[in-house]
């Protein structure tokens, strides 16, 4: 028999009602947001990234109109910008770094550096941290060609600008936990830029809670085969944690949770997201960490045990991705302008501000969520703790689907730190989820086994 059916026919014991809807309410304010959103600013600033020539890591650093050095200086001076007209708040830096000869994609001594731009949080208790990122750095079909024209429009400019623009839409509102928007170096040489900050963030001791990566997120059409899709996005998250202990593997095998990993639970809330706030426009949960032979600024993060997920357009255009400017056989090839999609990025950077602010005014999740298990009963029994920091929950969510399911299926709304289910723990998967009175919910933690 379906949850469904079980639910419905089942008495609801500690459960004051039936099942809520699937989903958690729309905020308007959120949608609002949303639809500041603009696809003639993305075009814009995609057109300026594109005009610096080539934002090669290896570039001229000294140029005021070309290289990467250009490009970094524009995009920090847009920060300020943005800042200035929301109050100041926002805070802009060049966290510079620098990376030796690798024998591989770095010949020389390179001082990088990422353009960082943070709104605090309003709650000095909370201390979670989120962060979107995009790569400023383009290359063309030799990653050691430093001069030539390498436009990167899309790969990644589409990321870059999506970052700015949520900067800018975001840096006169107020949040309880912060909010960092990034553009990472170095990301075609070997993953640099997003290494040094994953690396800060774990020296500094930072809560991130969420790091949502944004590389080739512009394109609707697909070469080879020929495909054209702009109502979908992409995200990748990992499954088993690269930091995973050797008890937290004991554990995942016990529950077989595989497919419930941190970041495949944050994957998992940025397409329900998209449900409340996109209005037709899906996110396709792709069960992998990456695509084949490719990697992504979001995987340092990963290696340093936070939940981080990369965001990609749904089939890309390899004619377009690391190619020298050329055309054969009629075709075009290069990372040009032409190749993006504007209405198709400006959706994709709305799944990607409502999934930020929809983190930001939830509380934190709860913590030490527990299944109990040492009754022999076809009973579910939970029980959890309320998150140690931040606003203070109005109540919680149990969310439930089947073990064979990729998505949650039912919803019920708890008022206490403790639940008891009228359905057996050995046949479905449950998450709990910190709510506030006004629906925003947090990210959904998966109990292990308590006694």
């Amino acid at each position: 028999m379906k949850l469904a059916a079980l639910l419905l026919l089942a008495p609801f014991a500690a459960f004051a009602q039936r099942p809520a809807p699937l989903l958690p309410p729309a905020d308007p304010t959120i949608q609002k947001l949303v639809d500041e959103i603009s696809a003639k600013n993305l075009e814009s600033d995609i057109r300026k990234l594109v005009s610096f020539g080539t934002r090669h890591t290896l570039s001229d650093t000294q140029s005021p109109t070309r290289g990467i050095g250009a490009a970094r200086n524009w995009v920090r001076d847009e920060f300020l910008k943005y800042s200035k007209a929301g109050g100041g708040r926002m805070t802009v830096e060049m966290d510079t770094f620098t990376v030796k000869p690798d024998g591989r994609r770095i010949n020389k001594p390179v001082l990088m550096a990422n353009v960082l731009a943070t709104l605090p949080g309003t709650d000095p208790t909370d201390t979670r941290v989120i962060l979107v990122s995009g790569h400023i750095d383009s290359r063309v079909s030799d990653v050691m060609n430093a001069t030539a024209d390498a436009p990167g429009a899309n790969d990644d400019g589409s990321g870059t600008v999506l970052v700015m623009e949520l900067a800018r839409v975001l840096a006169g509102q107020k949040f309880p936990c912060t909010l960092k928007f990034v553009a990472v170096q170095g990301e075609e040489q070997g993953l640099y830029g997003s290494g040094h900050l994953a690396e800060r963030a774990k020296k500094e001791g930072w809560n991130l809670i969420a790091m949502l990566n944004n590389d080739i997120v512009g394109n609707s059409h697909g070469f080879d085969p020929e495909i054209s899709d702009d109502k979908h996005l992409r995200v990748f998250s990992e499954g088993v944690p690269a930091t995973e202990t050797p008890e937290q593997a004991k554990i995942r095998r016990q529950l077989s949770s595989e497919n419930d990993a941190p970041s495949r639970q944050l994957a998992r809330y940025a397409a329900r997201m998209a449900q409340l706030y996109s209005h037709g426009h899906q996110v396709t949960i792709e069960y992998r960490p990456d695509r084949f032979l490719r990697g992504g600024d979001h995987t340092p993060f990963n290696q340093q045990g936070f939940a981080a997920v990369r965001f990609t357009e749904m089939n890309e255009d390899f004619t377009h991705q690391h190619q020298d400017l050329r055309t054969e056989k009629g075709r075009a090839y290069g990372d040009v302008t032409e190749g993006v999609d504007f209405a198709y990025l400006r959706r994709n950077a709305g799944v990607n501000l409502a999934t930020m602010v929809g983190l930001a005014l939830a509380p934190a999740a709860p913590t030490k969520v527990e299944v109990l298990t040492a009754n022999l009963t076809n009973r579910t029994e939970l029980r959890w703790q309320a998150p140690a920091a931040g606003p203070k929950p109005s109540g919680y969510v149990v969310l439930v689907r089947e073990t064979s399911a990729p998505q949650w299926q039912q919803r019920f709304p708890v008022a206490d730190t403790k639940a008891d289910l009228p359905i057996s723990k050995d046949n479905f998967i449950f998450g709990v989820a910190s709510i506030d009175a006004a629906g925003h919910e947090s990210v959904a933690v998966l109990p292990v086994v308590g006694r």
